[in-house]
């Protein structure tokens, strides 16, 4: 969602979609002033094992801003992204890259895939995605 949309991220979901009230709690605890690391939800998918898209709900429905995106496209200050594009791209990693689009846009979960596949930093990823202007979209937890 967009800075405009900032306080309203529940108005993505169906009304009648209910929070797990455990998620919930737990979301409360570890969100410090109504926002949490991309890091720290992913932590509490593996904590709590529930599906990432269950995290991108409960944070939505308690409409806490997601900061600090691992791929760097989001969150960090008045400059918002700190990705770059990379200078270059090596064959086998662009191909992965191009494999792997929906809809000519790379996925995010793709992205964390060929990654841990190429044994490279998630920010290696979107650094090459920048410099092949390909956008990562959608977000594993519903950011974008």
């Amino acid at each position: 969602m967009t800075h405009e949309d900032r306080g309203h991220y529940a108005k993505k979901h169906p009304p009648n979609r209910q929070v797990n009230p455990e998620v919930a709690e737990e979301v409360k605890k570890r969100a410090a002033g109504g926002e949490i690391s991309c890091t720290e939800a992913f932590r509490l998918v593996k904590d709590l094992g529930v599906p990432v898209g269950e995290i991108g709900f409960t944070l939505d429905m308690l409409e806490v801003r997601i900061v600090k995106c691992q791929l760097g496209l989001f969150g960090y200050g008045p400059q918002k992204k700190i990705v770059k594009p990379a200078e270059t791209v090596s064959p086998q990693l662009r191909k992965a890259i191009l494999d792997d689009l929906v809809n000519g846009r790379l996925p995010c979960a793709k992205a964390w895939e060929i990654a841990e596949r190429f044994r490279i930093p998630k920010m290696d990823v979107s650094s090459a995605c920048e410099a092949l202007n390909i956008k990562i979209r959608p977000c594993q937890l519903g950011s974008f």
